[in-house]
Formats: C-alpha cells, sequence, structure tokens
C-alpha cells in the first residue's frame, strides 16, 4: 500500500480492534484497523494536536456510532489516492447499499470491465479507508468471504456484515 501523508491520527479501541483515523487538514486520508488479538498503540492518541483535531474527534465518534449500529453510514470528508482504475472501482464499491454484498464480478460488469473481476479484487485490497469506502461489502462469487486485510480479516468482515445486516433488519 502507497504512503499517505498525514499530519494527525487518532488511535483507539473498538469492537473491531485498534482503529486508527489518519488526517490531512480537514479529511481523512487512510484509517487502519487492526484486530483484537494485537496489542495496538498505547491508548487514545492524537499527534501532533493531542485532542485538538475535530476532524478526528469527529471521525471517531461516527466510526464509533456506526459499530453500535447507531447510524447506517459514516458521514465523513476522505481523500482517496489512486489509479483511474482504482478510483472507478472505489467509487462503485462506494454505491453498495447498508446491509448489503456485491461481488467481485459484479463490480467488474457495473463499471464495464466484465472480465476483471480479479482486477477489481486488487483494487479493493488497496482501499486504504475501510469503512468509508466499505470495501467489506465485497466478496466472492457465491457470496464467500475472501482477502478481507483489515482486523481480524475476514472474521471482522463478517462481524460488519452481520452488523448492518442486523441494523437493516431492525430499521424496517
Amino acid at each position: 500500500m502507497k504512503n499517505i501523508e498525514f499530519d494527525a491520527n487518532l488511535s483507539f479501541k473498538s469492537d473491531i480492534g485498534w482503529i486508527t483515523v489518519f488526517s490531512r487538514g480537514e479529511k481523512v486520508v487512510r484509517i487502519e484497523i487492526i484486530g483484537s488479538s494485537n496489542k495496538g498503540p498505547c491508548g487514545n492518541r492524537v499527534i501532533p494536536n493531542l485532542g485538538k483535531s475535530k476532524t478526528l474527534v469527529d471521525a471517531k465518534k461516527k466510526i464509533l456510532d456506526y459499530l453500535e449500529g447507531k447510524t447506517p453510514s459514516l458521514d465523513l470528508d476522505f481523500e482517496h489516492h489512486g489509479t483511474a482504475f482504482q478510483e472507478t472501482v472505489w467509487n462503485q464499491v462506494s454505491k453498495i447499499k447498508f446491509g448489503r454484498t456485491m461481488t467481485y464480478s459484479e463490480i467488474a460488469e457495473k463499471i464495464g470491465n466484465p472480465g476483471a473481476a480479479r482486477a477489481v479484487g486488487t483494487a479493493v485490497g488497496s482501499n486504504s479507508l475501510p469503512l468509508l469506502v466499505p470495501c467489506h461489502r465485497v466478496v466472492a462469487s457465491g457470496n464467500k468471504l475472501t482477502g478481507y486485510f483489515a482486523g481480524e480479516g475476514i472474521e471482522t468482515q463478517q462481524q460488519l456484515i452481520d452488523l448492518e445486516r442486523a441494523g437493516k433488519k431492525a430499521a424496517r
């Protein structure tokens, strides 16, 4: 994954493990989810302006609200950088509705590149903003969970899908 410049970051513990949000100015530029089995960073921290980054404090609140099922979306300003193909894939992934999944092949078809399921998988795996660009909603054919890199991998992916499906049922 490419290096991303940032000027502040905030780490916090959640039900899916440690989450670190990185920002540059007013925008979130990266999110890392480290599994629960890892010790993670030392407590809540913001570098360099402890507690003064409104962007990061807002991001933490919105992410925790989402993980607690209080909101179906994360309305945060973010900046994503990738190739034209990656950007196209990430934009399509962002359109997958809360509580739904889509296969790599379906995304390839939607973007007008029907034999590019593997390339779509590579682009999804390059997503530096899990949760904001909900790559956990992308599954292999037959709805198999595969290749999820954040947190505890497939276990975290299943946890997020279950959370969304439970929230979707509650909203009916």
